[in-house]
């Protein structure tokens, strides 16, 4: 069920409305540096290898290390991590504002900041999606806090890339990095105004290697954990990479430039950002698990036909449905799996759906290139989106047998209340199918 008055439900807790509105303001920043970055590091080479590294080096942190990050947000305060790795981040992008209005920025000084800023980014991430948990009081209420944070990134995602336009074009890149560096303030000091009794955390007895291994063990023994972090791996390799090809579809089918470029990308924006709002409007998790495979099947329907048109409009509708499903898929993914997970694991969990989510980006990157180069781009999201629906379709296949192991889960948390009081046998089965 949909109801539109809840969207908002959140917001009602005081930590999250604190957190909600500082990464608000910092995520605009955040948009506006990666832009402002592709456009330094593009002017000052004119290498399009050098974008792509830039781009790696910056992404890779978080795939190497995301299981070492993972037992940290496990055994550590995650409130304090983050005001460190935010802090951090504050100093990256204000050592690179300053390197770049001073004149002196050179390409070897930002492929060391990049590494930097991966990775903070490889610590940051897995805590904060843990950490949301523990600024919502009511349980039931975390999907919807999950599905805001998405709509927060993409509302971002809109605003920042057309702030950095205009003050790239008037000042320079340097003040986007300026404004970055300034934003990390409001979460910092929506951090330090938080008032909260700190979750127990048990002394670590273990090597973090031992904690690593059963971290592996729970999550892939564990079905519902080991089929959504697999679909989500495939998707993000396989299909999120399109992104990277849009510049070809832009100039040698469109036969446009930039603002073409941007038109299509804006689509597909705005359909992630409907797609995170029609999840914070969602009641409950129940259907979650079909609405993941019918997303993922969607998403690839959807590219393989966006490789097909040769007519910009038809094009731009189909990027938003693309934007749509796929966010749909990925904040589904996150939701279900902050609902089944054991709170002790869920820092490593949460570091694993980081590697499936962000840590395949790198190497989708590079295999669509190669792809793109040896069949040609529009083959190229033909194979992807193919993937994609196979991969929706074995998960949609062991959708009884993932009910079966979420059931026990919920009567246990008592997240749906109508199982935790033995009302209808029914609806627990019912918990990763529509309703």
């Amino acid at each position: 069920m949909v109801d539109f008055s809840l969207i908002f439900r959140a917001l009602r807790y005081r930590n999250y409305r604190l957190f909600f509105v500082g990464q608000s303001i910092s995520l605009v920043g955040t948009w506006m540096q990666m832009v402002a970055m592709s456009w330094l590091v593009y002017r000052l080479t004119n290498s399009a290898l050098l974008l792509g590294v830039v781009g790696f080096v910056g992404q890779i942190p978080t795939f190497l290390l995301a299981p070492f990050t993972g037992v940290i947000a496990d055994r550590y305060n995650r409130h304090k991590i983050l005001i460190l790795t935010q802090s951090l981040a504050l100093l990256q992008a204000l050592i690179l504002a300053i390197l770049v209005l001073t004149g002196s920025i050179t390409v070897k000084q930002i492929i060391m900041l990049s590494i930097f800023l991966g990775l903070i980014g490889s610590l940051d991430i897995p805590v904060r999606q843990a950490f949301t948990i523990e600024m919502i009081e009511n349980k039931e209420d975390l999907g919807n806090a999950i599905a805001l944070n998405s709509s927060m990134v993409n509302l971002a995602r809109l605003i920042g890339p057309s702030l950095a336009g205009i003050l790239i074009a008037s000042v320079g890149e340097g003040i986007c990095f300026l404004f970055n560096a300034i934003s990390y303030l409001a979460v910092i000091f929506s951090l330090l105004a938080m008032k909260f009794v700190p979750r127990e955390i048990k002394l670590a007895a273990n090597h973090i290697l031992y904690d690593i291994k059963e971290g592996f063990v729970y999550a892939f023994n564990f079905m519902p954990i080991r089929s959504i972090l697999l679909l989500l791996s495939l998707v993000s390799l396989m299909g999120v990479p399109y992104q990277i090809l849009m510049p070809i579809f832009a100039r040698d089918i469109f036969h446009g430039g930039p603002q073409t470029l941007g038109f299509l990308m804006a689509m597909s924006g705005i359909g992630a950002l409907t797609g995170a709002i029609y999840l914070a409007a969602r009641k409950s998790v129940l259907g979650l698990g079909r609405r993941m495979a019918l997303a993922s099947g969607i998403f690839g329907l959807a590219i393989i036909i966006f490789s097909l048109s040769k007519v910009l409009w038809f094009s731009m509708m189909i990027m938003f449905v693309s934007g749509f499903a796929v966010m749909v898929q990925m904040a589904a993914s996150n939701i279900v799996l902050q609902t089944i997970v054991d709170e002790e694991k869920r820092g490593r969990i949460m570091s694993f759906y980081t590697m499936a989510f962000m840590g395949m980006a790198p190497f989708g990157s590079l295999l669509s290139g190669s792809l793109a180069h040896k069949i040609g781009a529009p083959n190229t999201l033909i194979f992807g989106g193919t993937c994609c629906i196979l991969g929706a379709l074995m998960f949609a296949k062991n959708l009884p047998a993932l009910r079966q192991h979420i059931r026990p889960v919920y009567i246990k948390k008592g997240i749906i209340p109508e199982v935790a009081k033995g009302i209808g046998a029914a609806s627990g089965l019912e918990v990763l199918s529509d309703r």
